[in-house]
């Protein structure tokens, strides 16, 4: 009889390296989400991992049929900073909705410290008995994990599609012990949606810092032109665009 091992880990299906690149006025950013190796990952459209100093930024451009989020890394006084945005595809319900803006400080993020062992953050949705302040029309759950070195963790998941690691700094291991994917810095990584309902994470001789991002699927078609998206090309002549996507 052949012995058969079960799975206590989801697995990674797909890793996409975040390649540098221009953008706005003095910007850089890495692209995961949003490349031709990974055109999005519904419900997320976009993720940037973004720096930029006192003389760059983004211009002003006009936006449809999605929200953001951005996440501040790090700012140095005036001259430097370093964040993550990504872009969530709204409900058909919500895309003509008027903007809103909101902003939370750093001392406003929550943070859990399981057993002293690792910090999670808890940017939006709930984990760990925290609910932040954060508001998304498009209900997501959005964590950074922070583990030290020869650190392990298998978190119980819940069934919800749309699930992504995007690698920080260091490196991690995701997967059943013998079977990992390695995880290194600016590298999103999608997961197995095969019903396993935890995921191991495993740290050797370095520290890891990532975020895990994850939003049920709005199950729209999508046309994404630069910064519009809508659901069929027709609307792009609709509304008075014409462009080559």
């Amino acid at each position: 009889m052949t012995a058969t091992t079960t799975s206590i880990s989801r697995s990674i299906t797909k890793s996409v390296f975040s390649r540098k690149q221009s953008e706005g006025v003095g910007a850089r950013v890495r692209r995961s989400i949003g490349r031709p190796e990974l055109r999005n990952h519904d419900p997320f459209l976009m993720l940037d991992e973004f720096t930029v100093d006192k003389n760059g930024g983004f211009p002003d451009h006009h936006y449809r049929e999605f929200e953001t989020v951005t996440y501040m890394l790090e700012v140095k006084s005036q001259t430097h900073a370093q964040g993550l945005q990504r872009w969530i595809n709204l409900p058909q319900e919500h895309t003509m909705y008027e903007p809103q803006y909101q902003e939370l400080l750093d001392a406003q993020i929550l943070r859990a410290r399981p057993k002293d062992e690792f910090v999670v953050e808890v940017i939006a949705g709930e984990s760990h008995s925290l609910k932040p302040q954060s508001y998304t029309r498009k209900p997501i759950m959005y964590l950074d994990f922070k583990m030290s070195s020869t650190q392990t963790i298998t978190r119980t998941i819940l069934e919800t599609k749309g699930r992504f690691f995007h690698v920080l700094n260091g490196t991690a291991y995701i997967g059943d012990l013998g079977h990992e994917t390695e995880a290194k810095a600016y590298h999103a990584l999608i997961f197995s949606e095969d019903g396993t309902s935890t995921i191991r994470i495993q740290t050797k001789d370095e520290e890891a810092d990532f975020v895990m991002i994850t939003g049920e699927p709005s199950k729209k078609p999508v046309v994404q032109i630069g910064q519009l998206v809508i659901n069929t090309r027709e609307e792009v002549y609709h509304i008075g665009i014409i462009a080559m996507a």
